[in-house]
């Protein structure tokens, strides 16, 4: 199982970032798939997650309306556009698969997820 994320990088406030998520090793059109991410000395959690025939979405209020979470079962790659970007969405950003809905705690540890993407916004 692998799941390489990718797309992170420094964005000014206001400004958009996709990232990208790599998945082989699974049944990628059959997985449920998330976006994840932790800040400093913050909870990691669930912020945005998709089934795994994309039909259905959820967001964490935090980014509800900025964010669009989306995947391409032909190519097992789960993106997630960030628009509008704030200074408090910098954070490590990981990409997670799972069961429908997905769980909102993190499992950092786990096969199914995978080694985050740096996102800083800042001027």
């Amino acid at each position: 199982v692998q799941l390489v994320e990718s797309g992170g990088g420094l964005a000014q406030p206001g400004g958009s970032l996709r990232l990208s998520c790599a998945a082989s090793g699974f049944a990628f059109s059959s997985a449920a798939m998330g976006w994840y991410r932790q800040a400093p000395g913050k909870e990691c959690g669930l912020i945005a997650g998709i089934n795994s025939a994309g039909g259905s979405t959820n967001y964490a209020d935090s980014v509800k309306g900025r964010f669009t979470i989306s995947r391409d079962n032909a190519k097992n790659t789960v993106y997630l556009q960030m628009n509008s970007l704030k200074p408090e969405d910098t954070a490590v950003y990981y990409c997670a698969a799972g069961g429908w809905p997905l769980d909102y705690d993190c499992r950092i540890e786990s096969d199914y997820w995978g080694q985050g993407t740096q996102v800083t916004v800042s001027s």
